[in-house]
């Protein structure tokens, strides 16, 4: 599902380099990403996602070209293949809890919203404890509340790929063994492929596998990724 061969990537300013010989992720896997601040954790995901390209080498996900494709058609076969859960939420604080849970079928035509998807957005709310608040300006949430925002939206789409930047690093120890919960528990229902980055060591016993950035040789500056 998830295929890196020989990438390279660095960004244009700073010292940050991750080097990637070949990592592969199997369809329906649940994977974690461990390392310290600055050692490319995010970066992974953002290549995975095709946030960002490799200067050199293959990203191939769900059979496709990722690195190869432009920036439009990175961004519709991230939408309509992909769930996100990034670490700063990337929420619209002025739009409702819900209508930020659906957004993903605003913004493609790939995704056809009705009201079974509705109802499924209200369901998986239901599930992370913000069922009451879909109504609510996401401006007026918690921290805590916005990433079960985020964690929703991410889900929704039922997608074949999640990837998630410490979903539960907000949340307090009921909650995020809830949600944690409710990720593996999808992703084992719709197999679907997990890669989450995660400070918490306490969870990696939940995860098929365990992935320590420092395999692939990274140095970073903490500025650049996480």
């Amino acid at each position: 599902m998830i295929d890196l061969q020989d990438v390279e990537f660095h960004y244009d300013r700073g010292n940050f380099r991750i080097r990637v010989p070949r990592f592969e992720v199997e369809r329906g896997e649940v994977a974690a990403v461990i390392g310290p601040s600055g050692s490319g954790k995010t970066t992974l995901l953002h290549l995975v996602a095709g946030i960002v390209v490799p200067q050199s080498g293959h990203v191939r996900v769900d059979g496709q070209d990722v690195g190869g494709m432009g920036d439009a058609e990175r961004r519709a076969f991230r939408i309509a293949r992909m769930g996100l859960v990034f670490q700063e939420f990337e929420l619209l604080e002025y739009l409702s809890v819900l209508d930020n849970a659906l957004l993903p079928y605003r913004i493609t035509p790939a995704l056809q919203l009705d009201r079974q998807v509705v109802e499924r957005a209200r369901a998986i709310a239901g599930d992370v404890g913000i069922g009451d608040k879909l109504g609510r300006p996401v401006r007026r949430l918690s921290h805590g509340e916005k990433q079960r925002v985020a964690i929703c939206r991410a889900l929704v789409p039922d997608p074949a790929i999640l990837l998630a930047d410490e979903p539960t690093g907000n949340l307090d120890p009921t909650t995020k063994e809830r949600v944690i919960d409710l990720l593996l528990a999808h992703a084992r229902k719709h197999d679907t492929t997990v890669l989450t980055v995660t400070h918490d060591h306490g969870l990696l016993d939940r995860f098929d596998r365990v992935v320590d950035v420092a395999e692939f040789h990274a140095a970073a500056q903490p500025e650049s990724a996480s």
